[in-house]
C-alpha cells in the first residue's frame, strides 16, 4: 500500500515549495536554496518584503501529527525557559504545523550561526550547563507520543526489518544477529537502573551552532524519552585520559543544575551498538527514495554488511560480562565515529 504523500514527496520541486510557503500567509520573492538533509526536505526560502525562512517538509509516515506537536511544544517549553533554541513559527490561529498533499511541513526563523568544530576547555562547562538545563525541562512532564529509546524501537524492530526483507547475505545472518543479542543483553541489563526522559535524542556537534548569543541546539526532530547519557556519548570523546579531562570539565557544569551518575556511562557502548543497528534500517527503509542510493552507494554489498557485523562483533567483545564492570573506564582504544554514530540526517 503506498504511504500517503509519499509520490509529492520524492517529486517536491520549488514551485511545489514555494507554493506552501505563499499558503501560509508569506508571499516569497523566488528565492528557494535545498539545504543539507536527508530525513526531511527543507529549505531556505527568501520572502518578497526582504528577509528569509526555513520550511521543513516532514518525510511522510515518519512522525504522526500529535508527535510533531509534541516536538514543537517541547521546544516551546525551552524557548520559554530562555534556553536556546530553535522554536517553530506560529501561523494563523496558533497552528505550527500545516499539509499539503498529504504531507506536514513547517515553517521556521532563519537563525545565522556557525557549526561547532572542537569544543574548547572554557566551552565544555558552558555546553554542560545548557544540555543540563534542557534535561531539566525534559524531565519536568512526561512524553505521550513520542519513541521510547528502548529495545523494541531501536534494537528488536530494526533488527527484525532486516532480517524480514532479507537485507543481509545468509552467510553473515547468524553472526549478525548473534552479535545484535549480545549488545540487547548488555543494554537490557543496565538501562534497568537508569531514569529516563525527554531528550534531544541526536545530540552531537553537527546538530549545535554558535550564534552572536553563543550556543544553540537545534534540530529536535529525533526527540525522544530516553536516558541523559544519550545526549551525551556522541558530543563527548572518550577513551584516553584526556577525555576523561574533558568529560570531567563537561560534567562540572552539567551538575551545577542537575545530577549525573558515572555509572550510567554503562551504557555508552550498548548505545552506539543499537544506534548502529538502527541506522542500517534507517537506511532500508528509505532506499526506495532516489536521494538514498546517491548517499550510500555501498549500502547492501557484501563489503557493507561485513564491516556491519564486524563492527558489532567487536563491539560486542568488550562489553563488561557483568554489571560491575564499568565500560567508560576501559582503556580499549576507541573506533573513530563515522555516519553511524551520528546518523538520522546530516544536517
Amino acid at each position: 500500500m503506498e504511504t500517503p504523500g509519499k509520490e509529492f514527496y520524492n517529486r517536491l520541486d520549488i514551485d511545489s515549495v514555494l507554493t506552501a510557503v505563499e499558503d501560509a500567509g508569506f508571499p516569497v520573492s523566488g528565492h528557494c536554496l535545498a539545504l543539507n538533509s536527508l530525513e526531511n526536505r527543507v529549505y531556505d526560502v527568501g520572502l518578497e518584503e526582504g528577509g528569509r525562512l526555513v520550511v521543513k517538509f516532514y518525510r511522510p509516515a515518519r512522525w504522526s501529527l500529535s508527535q510533531i506537536l509534541e516536538e514543537h511544544s517541547f521546544l516551546k517549553e525551552l524557548e520559554e525557559a530562555e534556553i536556546p533554541v530553535i522554536a517553530p513559527m506560529q501561523l494563523e490561529n496558533g497552528v505550527t504545523v500545516r499539509e499539503t498533499k498529504g504531507i506536514y511541513y513547517t515553517l521556521w526563523p532563519l537563525q545565522k550561526g556557525r557549526l561547532v568544530e572542537e569544543l574548547t576547555e572554557e566551552n565544555l562547562p558552558i555546553l554542560g550547563r545548557l544540555l543540563a538545563r534542557i534535561h531539566n525541562i525534559g524531565a519536568s512532564r512526561p512524553s505521550q507520543h513520542r519513541l521510547h529509546l528502548d529495545l523494541k524501537n531501536f534494537g528488536e524492530e530494526p533488527l527484525r526489518f532486516l532480517q524480514e526483507k532479507e537485507f543481509l547475505p545468509k552467510f553473515l545472518q547468524s553472526r549478525h544477529e548473534t552479535a545484535c543479542r549480545q549488545v540487547f543483553r548488555r543494554y537490557s541489563e543496565v538501562s534497568k537502573s537508569i531514569p529516563t526522559h525527554r531528550i534531544h535524542g541526536d545530540c552531537h556537534k553537527g546538530n549545535l551552532i554558535q550564534t552572536k548569543d553563543g550556543f544553540c541546539f537545534i534540530d529536535f526532530d529525533d526527540f525522544v524519552t530516553g536516558p541523559a547519557v544519550q545526549d551525551l556519548w556522541m558530543l563527548l570523546p572518550f577513551g584516553d585520559s584526556r577525555s576523561d579531562y574533558e568529560r570531567e570539565l563537561f560534567l562540572s557544569g552539567y551538575r551545577e543544575f542537575r545530577e549525573f551518575s558515572d555509572t550510567w556511562f554503562d551504557l555508552v557502548e550498548p548505545l552506539r551498538g543499537l544506534r548502529y543497528i538502527h541506522y542500517s534500517a534507517w537506511i532500508a527503509k528509505r532506499w526506495e527514495d532516489p536521494s538514498f542510493p546517491n548517499a550510500f552507494p555501498h549500502f547492501g554489498t557484501d563489503e557493507y554488511w561485513e564491516k556491519e557485523t564486524t563492527d558489532l562483533e567487536r563491539l560486542a567483545f568488550q562489553l563488561p560480562q557483568s554489571i560491575e564492570e564499568r565500560s567508560f573506564t576501559q582503556k580499549n582504544e576507541e573506533s573513530e565515529l563515522t555516519n553511524k554514530d551520528f546518523f538520522w540526517d546530516l544536517e
